[in-house]
């Protein structure tokens, strides 16, 4: 057996039974489960950098909406700040680089 101490779908041990395999799992306590996820959302991160998909960036995204729910941030809160942080600061469009700046003291 291969070890994996890692956070999956809610479906992979049923999955990997359907197939044939074999698995032990256990469901992680509330502060595991908060390491686990930002883990998680590492390890979807690199994948969709290696392969930029909509497949990829929906695991990503899936991650995300998890780890908001489990801090108590609800989407329509981040679609609120997203907006305003856009309104205030714009956005990536414009490919802007900052290579020097001085701070006002």
């Amino acid at each position: 057996m291969k070890t994996y101490n890692k956070l999956v779908r809610d479906n992979i041990p049923k999955i990997i039974k359907k197939d044939g395999g074999e698995c032990k799992f256990h469901a992680a306590n509330n502060d595991e489960y908060k390491i686990l996820l930002f883990a998680k959302l590492r390890e979807e991160v690199d994948e969709f950098i290696t392969k930029p998909s909509a497949e990829e960036i929906a695991d990503v995204l899936e991650v995300i909406e998890t780890i908001a729910r489990v801090n108590g941030i609800g989407l329509d809160e981040i679609k609120m700040w997203k907006m305003d942080k856009k309104a205030t600061h714009g956005g990536f469009n414009k490919k802007i680089v900052l290579e020097v700046a001085t701070e006002k003291n």
